[in-house]
């Protein structure tokens, strides 16, 4: 063996760097975004706000049942290694070239979209409607460009070691948990008793916004269910991504320990997060404003209210830094999942080598170039669909996986155990399923492309094995 080729990941990540990870991972762009369609589809601030503590709610369950799989499991590749220990190699593989082909590179690609939007107001040449090259449908525009510089720069600094992406991903979550902190602050003594009593007037009137004609339209039953269902799609795509803290349980110091509960603290600091900025849009911007923003901004708009016209640079500046260190958790973590599965036979071998920096480089260039073929769509909300409704469905097998495990392996070692098992991950399965179900019936073109996608793994699969 050479002596360049290490064979062993380096355990450098402490409980901190784990849950600033997590955080990091989760908070991107969404939270200063989807606020608007949310009220868009429910037209109200009870709706609104049920709407986030429900998402965290469902987050946090999830995230403490993983807790009992990251301890059994506590080495590189995460929930990879759970769904294949528990279901097998097919829906293993099936897993890995999900993430591959849509979760991880779409999450990514998005992330990376969206910095780019928002860098476009501190510097205009770099915005969406300076198009550069024009081939017949296929337009490439300068966000697109910036969005794929951003991906290939931080996949270059990952592959120079953990070190260096440990320290960048820290620095970066704790100068976004500190601003966004800030602009709830200030934004809570901004507010305006008269935009606050409005907004509560008819909290639970639900109605739904006719963007042609400008009218509210009241909605209820089957059509308050359709709104709730598509109102979702932005707060779970807001709260996806925490996992990838198991995805480098191989780098973690302590991971039976630490794994778990740095899942545990990172979802309950963004949930709280995420739920106090709702608020504190609803006391400073009326509901009318929030569900007309233009492009979606609402922080935008918030922070126009708050600290007049540099409102609009403070906010463009937080969310490049917000997104920056989201998709260097993304970049970073998802590698270790094509490492793994290489090392199981399932993907290509070269990704189950390390470099000397003991990072799995080969793995991380080929997430790269996906992700930026993926930038190339350049439609934020269609990545959204596409990946929220796969990520679903493997976090309810994962979830599911414990009981499985639990009855196949009962005396296996359990350092830690599902919190609220079998009622609170039995409750979670069941509200997931629900909201997968109705994201299918309302979304079938995008919401069924992914499902698709994830589909065409299966003869992938058989033909890859054969070969073997």
């Amino acid at each position: 063996m050479e002596e360049n080729k290490p064979e062993e990941f380096k355990r450098e990540l402490g409980l901190l760097d784990g849950t600033m990870l997590v955080v990091g991972s989760m908070i991107g762009s969404g939270i200063f975004i989807v606020s608007s369609d949310m009220v868009r589809q429910l037209g109200s601030a009870g709706w609104l706000i049920a709407m986030w503590v429900l998402t965290g709610l469902v987050t946090v369950i999830a995230a403490v049942s993983y807790g009992e799989l990251s301890a059994m499991f506590p080495k590189a590749g995460g929930q990879y290694v759970y769904i294949k220990e528990a279901y097998g190699k097919l829906i293993g593989f099936l897993y890995g070239w999900s993430f591959f082909a849509v979760i991880q590179t779409g999450t990514i690609a998005a992330v990376g979209v969206a910095f780019s939007k928002f860098t476009a107001y501190l510097c205009p040449v770099v915005s969406e409607k300076n198009i550069i090259y024009e081939l017949g449908d296929f337009k490439l525009s300068a966000a697109q460009i910036v969005s794929i510089i951003t991906i290939v720069l931080l996949s270059y600094i990952n592959s120079r070691g953990v070190k260096n992406s440990k320290i960048l991903q820290t620095v970066l979550t704790v100068i976004k948990i500190a601003s966004i902190f800030g602009l709830i602050i200030f934004g809570f003594f901004a507010a305006k008793s008269e935009v606050w009593d409005a907004n509560w007037a008819n909290a639970w009137t639900s109605q739904s916004l006719n963007t042609d004609t400008g009218s509210w339209l009241p909605i209820s039953g089957v059509a308050l269910i359709s709104a709730m269902s598509a109102a979702l799609v932005g707060s779970l795509f807001s709260s996806v991504a925490w996992e990838g803290v198991t995805f480098i349980a191989g780098e973690i110091k302590n991971p039976k320990r630490n794994v778990g509960l740095s899942l545990f603290l990172g979802t309950l600091i963004v949930s709280c997060i995420y739920i106090l900025t709702n608020v504190m849009y609803l006391a400073v911007v009326p509901l009318q404003d929030i569900a007309t923003a233009e492009s979606d901004r609402v922080a935008v708009v918030a922070s126009q209210n708050i600290f007049g016209n540099i409102g609009t640079l403070i906010i463009a500046l937080m969310i490049m830094i917000s997104t920056f260190a989201c998709n260097n958790g993304l970049i970073m973590s998802g590698a270790r999942v094509y490492y793994t599965m290489a090392q199981d036979g399932l993907f290509f071998k070269k990704a189950s080598l390390l470099n000397k920096a003991s990072v799995p480089a080969w793995a991380l260039w080929a997430q790269c170039f996906w992700a930026s073929a993926l930038c190339l769509t350049g439609k934020y909300g269609d990545l959204l669909d596409f990946v929220v409704i796969i990520v679903m469905v493997f976090y309810i097998l994962t979830i599911y996986g414990i009981f499985i495990l639990r009855k196949r392996m009962p005396d296996a070692e359990r350092p830690y155990k599902a919190f609220g098992y079998p009622f609170l991950p039995a409750l979670y399965i069941l509200i997931a399923s629900a909201i997968c179900a109705a994201l299918l019936y309302t979304k079938p073109s995008t919401c069924g492309w992914g499902v698709f996608i994830m589909l065409i793994g299966i003869p992938i699969y058989y033909l890859t094995k054969s070969k073997e």
